[in-house]
């Protein structure tokens, strides 16, 4: 089978893989829909021929890329409880394996797994940019009926990360939260936060972007780089600030002003991968009692937690996809989607 492999320097190549067989306690997916994210640009941008820094170790060959799988079982290898998996079953993927032991393993954190360095598919193990996808049956996630595989795909990183996040933070219909950055995980962040019953402000520099928030529900939106963000959300808050904010952009910028633009008491959360932000201790924490949280990701429950409440509340989460294409236009599709500007791809077989 044919395969999309980064090799670097914003490249794409279509590699030949031998079709993957089942082993112990693994399964095969016939995937239906491959989401691009965020996290699949590092990969792509690096230098070509140049290392892969995950905080994870490096893969010892050529990796399929895509971390936001879902599909159908199509083979199952021995020592598979049918409970686990059978064929047919629409399934999503929790995109990391650990140890299977450990206590965050047996928890569904397997990526925060204390004893060996976690496999991340699509990163580290081979993903789901291909036909088929191997993976241990234990990663499965049941995908609800009512649900389209793209939804799936986009549960399977993104909404889920979003879900993961405001879960931590425990929001309610009672709270204003500023959401910086609305990519797929921001947008996602503000789909969830208004089915929630919050009232959410979004933030981006991209004028397409915050057209998309408000069309998902933001009840005000703010370019920061036309003005002071802070001073903009207590303007909306009768100048206490927000109760939550959440940062999925990663900027320095935006992650001070996200712990600056909250209240006494309140709470900020960084969901972004990367990069570094300076606080005023004092002055930005400590004596306004304002909490600092990080959030990554997560567990299997999580995942399947945030597909039910998608389902229930019948929230149009495939509404995230502006571009969906055929797994050969991988070139293109990343051309695009490493510009920034617009919503979500997917691939869809």
């Amino acid at each position: 089978m044919r395969g999309v492999v980064f090799p670097g320097g914003r490249e794409v190549e279509f590699m030949e893989f031998p079709d993957p067989t089942p082993g112990e306690g693994e399964v095969v997916l016939e995937m239906k829909a491959s989401g691009m994210c965020g996290s699949d640009l590092k990969p792509y941008r690096r230098d070509k021929g140049g290392s892969l820094s995950l905080g994870f170790g490096g893969p010892s060959g050529p990796v399929i890329a895509g971390h936001e799988p879902c599909g159908v079982v199509a083979a199952i290898g021995p020592g598979v409880p049918k409970a686990e998996a059978k064929i047919g079953d629409r399934v999503m993927v929790h995109h990391y394996w650990g140890c299977s032991v450990c206590e965050h393993c047996r928890g569904g954190w397997s990526q925060l797994c204390n004893r060996q360095t976690p496999t991340v598919y699509g990163m580290t193990g081979h993903g789901a940019h291909a036909p088929y996808m191997k993976i241990p049956a234990r990663t499965l996630v049941s995908l609800p009926d009512e649900l389209s595989f793209e939804t799936g795909a986009a549960i399977a990183c993104g909404t889920g990360t979003a879900y993961g996040a405001l879960r931590r933070i425990n929001i309610s219909g009672n709270d204003t939260i500023a959401i910086f950055g609305q990519g797929p995980v921001g947008l996602s962040a503000t789909q969830l936060a208004v089915a929630m019953g919050a009232r959410v402000i979004a933030l981006d520099i991209s004028p397409e972007r915050l057209a998309r928030s408000r069309e998902f529900g933001a009840a005000a939106v703010i370019d920061p780089a036309s003005d002071d963000a802070v001073k903009a959300i207590r303007d909306l808050t009768h100048g206490l600030g927000a109760d939550l904010s959440l940062d999925s952009s990663s900027a320095p910028s935006a992650r001070l002003a996200a712990v600056q633009c909250v209240r006494t008491w309140g709470t900020a959360c960084f969901v972004g991968e990367g990069g570094h932000v300076t606080i005023d201790v004092s002055q930005d924490m400590l004596r306004r009692q304002v909490s600092v949280v990080g959030s990554w990701t997560f567990s299997t429950i999580g995942q399947a937690a945030c597909a039910r409440f998608v389902a229930d509340h019948k929230i149009a989460v495939d509404h995230l996809f502006t571009d969906r294409w055929r797994l050969d236009q991988a070139t293109e599709a990343y051309k695009l989607f490493d510009q920034q500007n617009t919503g979500k791809g997917v691939f869809l077989m």
